[in-house]
């Protein structure tokens, strides 16, 4: 009976934990908050009835996998949130298992969430992106095509891959991975100077409104007194 409490206890602040503090600060998804957390108490719950019963283990795994394939076609799902998906399926399925001793489910949903911890941190590989690309040009040629990208994206290409190169219709499309580019010192202060220049015409602007309108004005009293 301990192990059950504490199997139900290490699930929910396990999935809470997951779900709030870590998958919904970094990506922000609002739906797939509660499919992770029904997914898990779901898997929990009939994990818990199958362990107990004389139904298969085997069967009621089989079921949910076919439910997690069905689940994962019905909608575009990043590698990021799949990876999310299948931990709340592991949290439900150690804690409904609730093992012998009574720390081992536990200690295995802290495992797990201190690894999507580490793994999805902001501070991993930050400027490290990928982006499939469509170009109004035809590159057959890899150089030129690496090229290109890096003067459109202002990054370095680590690898591209080609998903389609139309001839025809002179198109490109392609599968791109790349490090974004640090902004120099020497860029900085230009966008500043740039700032102030800007800054700088619109007082000039704004004072020449303000003449313009001055000479309106009194053109509009001479008038008026002649």
């Amino acid at each position: 009976m301990l192990s059950f409490w504490t199997g139900l206890a290490s699930n929910v602040i396990g999935i809470t934990v997951l779900v709030y503090f870590v998958y919904f600060r970094r990506h922000f998804r609002r739906d797939l908050v509660l499919a992770y957390i029904a997914l898990s108490m779901g898997i929990f719950a009939v994990t818990l009835l199958l362990s107990g019963s004389g139904a298969g283990m085997g069967l009621g795994l089989g079921l949910f996998g076919i439910l997690s394939i069905i689940r994962l076609r019905s909608d575009t799902l990043t590698q990021e949130e799949v990876a999310y998906y299948f931990i709340s399926l592991a949290i439900g399925l150690v804690n409904g298992l609730h093992p012998d001793p009574a720390w081992l489910a536990p200690s295995a949903t802290a495992a797990l969430v201190l690894v999507m911890f580490l793994a999805d941190h902001p501070s991993f590989a930050p400027r490290t992106e990928r982006q499939t690309v469509t170009l109004e040009k035809a590159y057959p040629k890899k150089a030129e095509l690496q090229s290109a990208l890096e003067e459109l994206l202002d990054a370095k290409v680590l690898r591209t891959v080609v998903v389609e190169l139309d001839m025809v219709r002179d198109l490109t499309i392609v599968d791109v991975r790349f490090r974004t580019n640090t902004a120099s010192p020497e860029s900085s202060e230009s966008n500043y100077a740039n700032a102030e220049n800007y800054a700088g015409t619109y007082e000039l602007a704004k004072g020449q409104s303000a003449s313009q309108n001055s000479s309106v004005q009194n053109g509009a009293k001479q008038e008026t007194w002649s």
